[in-house]
């Protein structure tokens, strides 16, 4: 599998949270801040590896984000990664991990392995459903980090990379 879309997609939205970093932009009311999203982002990545590392491994593997939507958890990351700088180099090394277990270390046959799924995205059930791997993947790189990336473009001040 090319990882170079997903490690792409990773750097676009690393490109945008740096771009903003300095900027503390204050999100419309019932959104995240770009370290909320970054912590979701973190949160997102780390249940794709361990998902990708128990394939990998023969063991049961699950996918399941709701944690990523908790907002004590988000909180917690944030503080655990030491803010918006720590996030986006925890989110560099898990892009770098990610790519590189995701990549060609994986079979066809595990990257068609069905996880058993559950996605949830502002309270509302998307999928409940065994989902191929490379399918995951695929909705990291094409869905989950691309929206993520125009969010955080959102709420660079008029004119600073989102326009």
């Amino acid at each position: 599998m090319d990882t170079a879309p997903l490690r792409d997609a990773y750097r676009a939205l690393l490109d945008a949270a740096a771009g903003v970093a300095d900027t503390d932009p204050v999100p419309p009311p019932g959104e995240w801040n770009a370290e909320q999203i970054l912590a979701h982002v973190s949160i997102i990545s780390a249940v794709t590896i361990a998902a990708v590392s128990a394939v990998a491994s023969g063991a049961i593997a699950t996918y399941d984000n709701r944690m990523a939507q908790e907002g004590w958890t988000i909180e917690r990351v944030i503080a655990q990664a030491g803010g918006g700088a720590g996030l986006r180099d925890r989110i560099a090394l898990q892009a770098d991990a990610l790519c590189s277990l995701g990549g060609p270390m994986l079979s066809d046959a595990e990257l068609d392995t069905l996880v058993p799924t559950r996605l949830v995205s502002n309270g509302a059930l998307l999928v409940d459903q065994p989902v191929p791997l490379r399918d995951l993947l695929g909705g990291l790189t094409e869905t989950e980090l691309p929206g993520h990336t125009r969010q955080i473009l959102a709420l660079a001040p008029s004119g600073a990379g989102g326009d």
